[in-house]
């Protein structure tokens, strides 16, 4: 078997990612920060200027930096720690690759959003506003399939999001960012779109429900049949 080394300029930029990783570890970098230029981060770790440039441009697709040309305040690399981007970046990627499979993605937001819903109705204290005003624009008869399914996304992340837990909102942010193309796909693909977003609506508000009624039990199995049920119903047209 041959073992095909890293070329040196695969290792330089890796390097760079690591010592800035160990400086946020080490709290000698936050998010508001702004990193050291490219030639000083160059002349500092010894690398060649397209090293840092290359770890930069990971860093940004990873949700970690923004970067911005010029001289002024917000020029140059700042972080900002966004995780979203990177997650839904990930997720988009591998399930495009089939890295991560259609399937496995879908019992991962099971076991997620199950979680979400008993937390909730555990917790009566939580704030729902956000997720019943989308609840409440989903109604519009007006809506064409893409802007209601892009509701539909809003809510489950919204409701993540009222779990309190950010690393929960930004993988559900990711999940549903990754799988949106066959979602939307599948919701093209139905052939009664009224009777399908009528039942929609409804078990949306039935989950919301069990969770103010604090009926946990209820709720996880009121999101585990709408996801199932929906994908049973437009996987096997775009699939």
């Amino acid at each position: 078997m041959t073992i095909i080394e890293e070329d040196v300029p695969t290792r330089a930029w890796r390097s760079v990612l690591e010592t800035i990783e160990s400086q946020l570890l080490e709290g000698l970098l936050a998010p508001g920060d702004r990193l050291p230029s490219e030639r000083e981060l160059a002349a500092k770790l010894g690398v060649g200027r397209s090293s840092v440039r290359e770890a930069f441009r990971v860093l940004e697709v990873l949700g970690l930096i923004h970067t911005a040309t010029g001289s002024g305040p917000s020029a140059g690399a700042i972080i900002i720690a966004t995780p979203r981007g990177g997650m839904a970046a990930l997720l988009r990627l591998q399930v495009a690759a089939q890295g991560f499979p259609l399937e496995d993605v879908v019992a991962t937001r099971l076991m997620l959003e199950a979680s979400v819903v008993e937390t909730l109705a555990n917790d009566p204290g939580r704030e729902l506003e956000t997720a019943r005003e989308i609840l409440d624009a989903m109604d519009a008869t007006t809506l064409e399939r893409s802007e209601f399914v892009a509701l539909d996304a809003r809510l489950h992340v919204a409701l993540a999001e009222a779990t309190g837990n950010v690393v929960v909102s930004a993988m559900m942010a990711g999940l549903r960012s990754a799988i949106e193309s066959y979602v939307q796909a599948g919701a093209a693909a139905l052939p009664d779109w009224d009777e399908a977003s009528t039942n929609l609506r409804h078990e949306h508000r039935e989950i919301v429900a069990a969770i103010d009624a604090g009926d946990a039990a209820s709720a996880k199995t009121l999101v585990h049949d709408h996801i199932t049920g929906y994908y049973a119903g437009v996987t096997r047209d775009i699939l």
